[in-house]
C-alpha cells in the first residue's frame, strides 16, 4: 500500500497484529498517561472550557487497560495547564475511576493529577497548599490513585527548597495512602524552572531526595521527566527501599525500564500494544532459569520497543510541550477517535510535514492498527492541506 506525502511516496510495510494481554506485567508497574478526545462540535477554541467527547475517553481507557497496562489520568498528556480546565478535569477524574471498578480496584488501575491548576492566583505557601488539598481530596474521594503533580504556582511562590518542603510535606499529612510524585522538567513546562528550589539540577536532586527520605512510608515513587538518562539512573539508586523510579523519560525508556525503572509515560498512550507485547517478554526474561535464554529474550524485547524509539522522539521533539498533538494524532489515525480534534485547538500545535513524519514512523513500529483507515484518514488530512 502506497500513499504520497511530503517528502515522497512512502510505502508502508507489512502490518503487525498485536494480541491484547488484560493482565499487567509482573516485573514492572506501568502507567500510561492518558490524552482526552475533545468533542469535534463542541467550542474548543484556544481559551475556551474544554468540551470533552466523554464517550470515546473512556473508551480509550478501556484499550489501554485491556493492554494490562495502567492508567495515569489528568496529567499533562491529557492538557492539564494546556487548556483542560477544572472543571473537566474533575470530572474526567471521577468518570475514569469509576470506569475503572469494571476492570478491578481503581486504586491499582488508575492514579489521577493532583495539582493547583484551579487557583492560577495562588500567592503564597497556605493557598497554594489550600489548592493542592482540594484537589488530593477530589481524586481521593474516588479510590483512584494519587499523583502530586509539579506547580506552576509553588514554582513561581517558593523561595527555595524549604518551601517546596513545607508544602509537600502538609500534603503528606493529608494523604490516604502513598502517592507518587511528579518531577516535570522545564522542557515539558518552561513554567517549572527551577522546581524544588534551584535551577542546578544536582542541588534541585539533593532537596528533592531529602524530601523524599523524610516521608519514604508516604511515597509510592517519583515520576521523573528530565530526559536524561544518566541523571535518572543515578536518582534510581539514592532512593529509599520501596520508592520507586518512574521513568517519565520518553527518548530513553527502553533501556531504563530495562535496567530497572518502572514507568509512567505519555509516548505509551501512543504505543501500548507495543509496550504490553515487550513488558510481557522483560517478564519472562527475569525470570528465565539460565542466562542464555534471558539474553535472548532481552533482545527481543529490544527488537520490539526499538522501532518505537525514533517515533516518540520524533512526538517529543522540541518544543516538547507540543506532543500532545502527536498523540492525539496516532490516535485518530488508529480509529481511538472520530476527528483530530483536541481541546484548546491544540491540533495545530505540529505541521503537517512534522504529522506526516509521525506517520511513517508509526507505520515502520508497526503501529498503524488499520493500514487502510490510517491511509484514508492521513489523505484526508492532506486534502485539507492542499496536498
Amino acid at each position: 500500500m502506497n500513499i504520497d506525502l511530503p517528502g515522497g511516496a512512502y510505502t508502508l510495510r507489512e502490518p503487525v497484529t498485536w494480541t491484547p494481554v488484560e493482565c499487567p506485567a509482573t516485573s514492572r508497574v506501568v502507567y500510561a498517561a492518558a490524552h482526552v478526545v475533545a468533542d469535534p462540535l463542541g467550542d474548543n477554541t484556544p481559551g475556551s472550557p474544554a468540551a470533552v467527547d466523554w464517550e470515546a475517553t473512556l473508551r480509550f481507557r478501556r484499550h489501554l487497560w485491556s493492554h494490562g497496562l495502567r492508567v495515569a489520568d489528568a496529567m499533562d498528556t491529557a492538557q492539564r495547564n494546556m487548556g483542560l480546565d477544572w472543571a473537566a478535569t474533575r470530572e474526567l477524574i471521577g468518570r475514569s475511576a469509576a470506569e475503572a471498578r469494571a476492570f478491578g480496584d481503581p486504586a491499582e488501575l488508575l492514579a489521577c493529577g493532583a495539582g493547583t491548576d484551579h487557583a492560577p492566583d495562588a500567592a503564597d505557601l497556605d493557598a497554594i497548599t489550600a489548592a493542592y488539598a482540594e484537589q488530593l481530596e477530589t481524586v481521593q474521594s474516588t479510590g483512584a490513585g494519587v499523583i502530586i503533580m509539579a506547580s506552576r504556582q509553588l514554582a513561581r511562590v517558593a523561595a527555595g527548597p524549604e518551601d517546596y518542603h513545607q508544602v509537600y510535606g502538609r500534603l503528606f499529612g493529608l494523604a490516604e495512602r502513598p502517592v507518587i510524585l511528579h518531577w516535570l522538567g522545564e522542557m515539558f513546562d518552561p513554567q517549572l524552572a527551577g522546581y524544588w528550589g534551584s535551577r542546578d539540577v544536582p542541588a534541585a536532586t539533593e532537596a528533592f531526595l531529602e524530601l523524599i527520605h523524610a516521608h519514604a512510608p508516604m511515597v509510592d515513587g517519583v515520576k521523573v521527566s528530565l530526559l536524561d538518562e544518566q541523571h535518572e539512573v543515578g536518582l534510581r539508586a539514592a532512593l529509599p527501599a520501596g520508592v520507586r523510579l518512574y521513568t517519565g523519560d520518553d527518548f530513553n525508556y527502553p533501556s531504563l525500564i530495562k535496567s530497572g525503572s518502572h514507568a509512567l509515560l505519555g509516548i505509551f498512550d501512543a504505543i501500548a500494544p507495543a509496550a504490553a507485547a515487550a513488558l510481557r517478554v522483560l517478564d519472562a526474561a527475569e525470570a528465565a532459569p539460565d542466562e542464555a535464554g534471558r539474553d535472548r529474550l532481552l533482545a527481543a524485547y529490544d527488537e520490539i520497543l526499538a522501532p518505537t524509539v525514533p517515533l516518540s522522539r520524533k512526538i517529543f521533539e522540541s518544543p516538547t510541550y507540543n506532543y500532545k498533538t502527536g498523540i492525539v494524532f496516532l490516535a485518530w489515525l488508529n480509529g481511538h477517535q472520530d476527528a483530530f480534534a483536541m481541546v484548546n485547538g491544540a491540533q495545530s500545535a505540529r505541521s503537517l510535514t512534522h504529522l506526516a513524519e509521525v506517520f511513517r514512523l508509526a507505520d515502520r513500529a508497526g503501529l498503524l492498527a488499520d493500514q487502510e483507515l490510517a491511509v484514508h484518514r492521513m489523505k484526508a488530512l492532506l486534502a485539507v492541506h492542499g496536498q
